[in-house]
């Protein structure tokens, strides 16, 4: 259902904001354990590779949180619910 104040689209906002961290997180945390055990990195490649993947982490985050709340607001369907 569409929010109908800006109270209720913050609410929107931060429920789905919650959701896609925590969602994500595992797979950025899986990367940065990659990351901390690559032996062929030295420690500056190592942190090059964490920011860039902590940058991923965001943009993807974003995008994901970005969709979900205009699909809610405009009310669009499920691309999984027409798959069968």
């Amino acid at each position: 259902m569409a929010p109908k104040t800006k109270e209720e689209l913050r609410t929107l906002v931060t429920n789905t904001t919650l959701e896609t961290y925590e969602e994500l997180s595992y797979q950025l945390i899986k990367m940065l354990d990659q990351v901390k055990h690559d032996e062929k990195l030295s420690e500056y490649q190592k942190n090059d590779e964490v920011m860039l993947n902590i940058m991923g982490y965001i943009k993807s985050c974003t995008n994901e949180i970005i969709i979900e709340v205009l699909s809610e607001v405009l009310e669009l369907e499920d691309d999984s619910a027409k798959q069968d």
